[in-house]
């Protein structure tokens, strides 16, 4: 037949519009319109068109039509790519069966690199999505499974943008039930990035808003951290998935949901090599902080605690290497140690004051005597050194306007700093009770102020560790003395929480 011209193509539409339901009978007109693809850029534009709109009067043709398209999807000319992206919707349509096939070719097309063709693919994707959900997520699914590039990742992304803007008619128990079984198969072999994506999926699923469904989450994000396992504290991956994952399973925890498994973990697994995690002085990043800080954060959702009290011990053997015993001779000794890390301090005791609730014998049982006159002892000296600090805190910060507090970048470290130092004395004078008494509440000094959320536990009072509610006053007796770094030792990065840039596999 040679080459299919335009005037051949609009030949054979007119047979086919003519013929209307009896157009199937005219099956030389459409293989004409099918060969239309190999054609000049016109006879393409019109082939695509008009595949999409006879498609339904040859459904014995589908492979053809199919191919047909995909060769016009794969075309050098931009034009004709995205003319034929825009009609697969319309294919889809006429041929719900053919959703995952569709969808599998649309994801691979998402490998382009202008954006208006990838917005192109996006859009043709949510279309057959609201025809075929199912079957849309098998063909992306595929793809995520199979491949392990930009089109994985803009899979993967697909799915954390868009599931949550298709109404519940669309998403119902039984797609969202495929999602949760699909996600599940795809977990073993992603990135940090990518799993966090996926448990963002995940909890948007509207049959997993309920604590079960939180705890199903959960579950997915300790069987990811293997917690049988050793912890190797010198691999960077290893440490960066589980702050990662740990950071993940914050938004879950609530009274009954409880973090005593990975709190367990933590304190049994990392405490215990913590000080052979790398701190990178260059990027400002200690990961050793950090890791502390989420124990701290999951300290609240312990539930009654019997999981975790044989925890205690190595949690409680790091502490007190944080908090010196005070000299034989006290007379030549600064009561502020230089050694002295309050930012380390207030995450660990904030820690062990959680958990020693829910096991007070650690403390107070008749063979734990010593520890406990030990523990006082200590106790006693740091709080020494912190009355030091705190009181040069309040002299630096005095005066300073609410503006200045919170834009100048010293007295935003100093504000931070006094946070930190007024919620480890609360905690102190809490534990030097006889016996320790454990009713007070703090707000730590990372995290924003209480919004009712947390559990009671956590509302009874406002934090002692709040340095706008009585900690700095305007000055009426003039200029106080100039500020003067205390010893204590505080992360530079004290306000930073890195977040995970590698694509390395975990």
């Amino acid at each position: 037949m040679g080459t299919i011209t335009v005037e051949m193509l609009y030949k054979s539409f007119g047979v086919l519009a003519d013929a209307k339901e009896k157009a199937s009978e005219h099956v030389d007109c459409y293989d004409t319109i099918l060969k239309g693809v190999a054609g000049n850029q016109s006879a393409k534009r019109l082939s695509a068109q008009f595949i999409s709109r006879f498609f339904k009067y040859f459904k014995d043709k589908a492979d053809d039509s199919l191919n047909a398209i995909m060769d016009l999807c794969e075309d050098e000319d931009i034009s004709i790519r995205r003319a034929a992206i825009k009609e697969i919707p319309n294919i889809c349509k006429n041929g719900l069966y053919l959703a995952s096939r569709l969808a599998d070719v649309l994801v691979q097309l998402m490998q382009t690199d202008d954006s208006n063709e990838l917005s192109t693919v996006n859009s043709a994707l949510v279309s057959i999505f609201e025809m075929n959900a199912k079957g849309t997520l098998k063909g992306l699914f595929t793809q995520i499974h199979q491949t392990e590039d930009i089109i994985r990742e803009r899979a993967i992304a697909f799915l954390c943008n868009k599931l949550k803007t298709f109404s519940d008619t669309i998403m119902t128990k039984e797609v969202e039930e495929y999602i949760l079984s699909e996600t599940n198969r795809a977990l073993p072999n992603v990135t940090g990035e990518e799993f966090h994506q996926l448990i963002k999926v995940l909890s948007s699923l509207s049959h997993l808003q309920t604590f079960q469904g939180r705890q199903q989450i959960l579950n997915i994000i300790v069987e990811k951290i293997e917690t049988g396992d050793d912890f190797n504290a010198s691999e960077e991956d290893s440490v960066q998935k589980i702050v990662q994952c740990w950071r993940i399973a914050q938004p879950l925890f609530s009274k009954n949901v409880h973090s005593a498994s990975l709190l367990q973990y933590g304190c049994d697994k990392i405490i215990p090599v913590l000080a052979t995690i790398p701190i990178d002085e260059e990027k400002n990043e200690d990961n050793r902080l950090e890791i502390i800080r989420l124990m701290a954060e999951m300290s609240l959702y312990i539930g009654d605690g019997s999981k975790i009290k044989e925890s205690l011990q190595p949690l409680y053997k790091l502490l007190i290497s944080y908090m010196p015993l005070p000299p034989d001779d006290e007379e030549n000794t600064s009561v502020a140690d230089p050694k002295l890390n309050f930012s380390y301090v207030e995450c660990l005791l904030y820690t062990f004051y959680q958990m020693s609730s829910k096991s007070p014998d650690f403390l107070t049982a008749d063979d734990n005597a010593e520890r406990l006159k030990d523990f006082r002892k200590r106790l006693q000296y740091f709080a020494r050194g912190l009355a030091v600090y705190i009181k040069q805190l309040r002299m630096a910060l005095q005066g300073k306007t609410r503006e200045q507090l919170k834009s100048e970048a010293q007295s935003k470290l100093k504000v931070a700093a006094l946070k930190t130092c007024n919620n480890i004395n609360t905690l102190v004078k809490d534990l030097f009770h006889n016996p320790p008494s454990y009713k007070s509440s703090i707000t730590l000094s990372w995290r924003p102020i209480s919004t009712g959320n947390e559990p009671k536990q956590a509302q009874k009072r406002s934090s002692t560790g709040s340095a706008t509610n009585g900690d700095v006053k305007k000055s009426q007796k003039g200029d106080r003395p100039i500020y003067r770094a205390p010893s204590g030792k505080y992360s530079s990065g004290f306000e930073k929480r890195g977040g995970y840039q590698r694509r390395g596999r975990y």
